[in-house]
């Protein structure tokens, strides 16, 4: 099967860099699916969103993305999240608690869903 270079990468890391044959993303026009040879596209990330990751070796990397921007070229995607954590290392119980006490801050309100949405995805 073809394969691409994928980067994810939030404003102070780099989360996960390798090969990978297939990328879905939530954007504000909808979620996409890339595969290696895919049209060039430049893609805005939604707030709260998720990014999934096939790897080459089957494997399923599944983050929670908080706004940023997806960068298609026919070889390569590169997500650029302005926050971004893996399922694997997000405290499930900790976004649901806000979620269900609510908050004035909806940048919060968004995290926390997006948190929630990559745990279910995963």
């Amino acid at each position: 099967m073809a394969e691409m270079d994928v980067e994810l990468v939030a404003v102070e890391e780099r989360l996960w860099s390798g090969t990978a044959t297939l990328v879905s993303a939530q954007t504000t026009e909808g979620e996409i699916g890339i595969m290696a040879g895919h049209e060039p596209v430049l893609g805005q990330l939604i707030e709260g969103g998720t990014v999934a990751i096939t790897t080459t070796d089957g494997e399923r990397r599944v983050a929670a993305v908080h706004g940023g921007f997806l960068s298609v070229t026919g070889k390569t995607v590169t997500i650029l999240a302005e926050s971004a954590e893996f399922a694997e290392d997000i405290d499930v119980e900790a976004a649901k608690s806000l979620l269900a006490e609510g908050s004035e801050d909806e940048e919060a309100l968004a995290i926390a869903r997006g948190r929630v949405r990559a745990v279910e995805r995963a």
